[in-house]
């Protein structure tokens, strides 16, 4: 599972919390691969529902090194797939765990409008322009709302480092450029580790950890750990930042209520503000073999950067206020698409003592929070997984 590597950009926010060193245990009740938005949350609700028990966080790179850290930060509500049976309201349970783990986090949710050109979404359902539509654009068609769902946008960087703080304030272990190479079932689950930093473990390279109890959370990374290498498609999706606007030309974009956006219909687009009135857009995916050569693609060059010129073009071309902003940062995060676009949270094929959460297609900003606490419910026995 290795980190992100350094030629995916730079996104315009920062994970500022760095967990404490610790000594990696022999032996666990509980441990969770990938310290992202799941697998943090899941790890701070597991202590505050069993405080007596053990639970360590394992990642390979840094926090929030994968798609939680490099997302676009558009929280929207329930999932790629639409409303699953008793998924209940993931906007509001997200607005709770935050307010719980007492994280802030910029949350703002005043609604998200969806977009399109044509006549229909492209899953073939009719559509209209809405009378007066705030946003009217140019991009491969006259670009207009066409309907407003709830959600809105968050700051990722303070939602993984309030998570993590939140995580070990809880007495949750959380271990950065610790690798998990693979594991061998059983009542107790061993894993293999292997730790890349310059810090020894116990004083040794330690390479065996036992569990009780797993919770695998590496999404689009680690699909042979997690086997879903040949059910799932991973890729790298682009976005950018602009310069700050100013609020006359926000008003002119149509973009004055704050809320985000996404189009319903091809070319896809998403985008949305930031707290200083920057837009982050994005759209675009590149591909590779395996997901193990998405870490070799560099947004500086190559497809990765054809696309990300492509999307800066589409920006510029939008709207007048656009056509001559500046673009502060450029970036790329991977994405892991599943059948029938429905989130990924069962038991492990090779264990009952492990639970895989994955898959979320672009909405993971607030279901995989929300998610993280139903798993942690469930590797507890609390709560049963959904029949998704």
């Amino acid at each position: 599972m290795p980190s992100a590597p350094p030629n995916w950009g730079t996104p315009p926010w920062t994970i500022s919390f760095r967990p404490k060193k610790e000594t990696l245990p022999d032996r666990v009740d509980f441990a969770i691969v990938g310290a992202g938005f799941s697998g943090l949350s899941a790890a701070a609700h597991l202590k505050r529902l069993a405080p007596k028990k053990s639970v360590i966080v394992l990642e390979s790179g840094s926090l929030g090194a994968g798609s939680s850290g490099r997302t676009g930060g558009m929280a929207l509500a329930e999932t790629a797939a639409g409303p699953l049976p008793g998924l209940g309201d993931v906007l509001a349970g997200y607005k709770r765990i935050l307010r719980d783990l007492g994280i802030s986090a910029e949350l703002n949710l005043p609604g998200v409008w969806e977009l399109a050109r044509g006549k229909y979404s492209m899953e073939g359902k009719e559509v209209h322009p809405l009378r007066n539509s705030p946003i009217d654009w140019k991009d491969s068609g006259r670009l207009r709302a066409v309907n407003r769902v709830p959600g809105g946008s968050v700051n990722p960087g303070k939602v993984i480092s309030g998570l993590a703080k939140a995580a070990e304030k809880l007495s949750v272990s959380i271990f950065e450029n610790t690798n998990v190479t693979g594991f061998k079932p059983g009542d107790l689950i061993h894993f293999y580790v292997r730790h890349e930093g310059p810090r020894k473990l116990n004083g040794k390279k330690k390479r065996v950890i036992h569990a009780r109890r797993v919770l695998f959370t590496t999404n689009a990374a680690s699909l042979e750990l997690t086997a879903l290498e040949r059910s799932t498609e991973a890729h790298l999706t682009f976005a950018l930042a602009t310069a700050p606007l100013k609020k006359s030309q926000l008003k002119a974009l149509g973009l004055a209520s704050r809320k985000p956006f996404y189009t319903v219909d091809f070319p896809y687009l998403w985008g949305r503000l930031t707290k200083n009135n920057a837009v982050i857009l994005g759209a675009g995916l590149v591909t590779s073999k395996n997901w193990r050569g998405l870490h070799h693609l560099d947004v500086r060059r190559g497809q990765s950067a054809d696309r990300l010129r492509w999307l800066e073009d589409r920006v510029h071309n939008l709207h007048t206020p656009l056509k001559k902003v500046r673009i502060t940062h450029r970036w790329a995060g991977p994405i892991l698409f599943t059948p029938k676009m429905r989130p990924i949270f069962r038991h492990h094929p090779k264990s009952r003592n492990a639970i895989i959460l994955a898959g979320f297609n672009g909405h993971g900003v607030a279901l995989s929070v929300y998610l993280g606490k139903w798993a942690a419910q469930s590797l507890l026995g609390k709560r049963s997984l959904p029949h998704w």
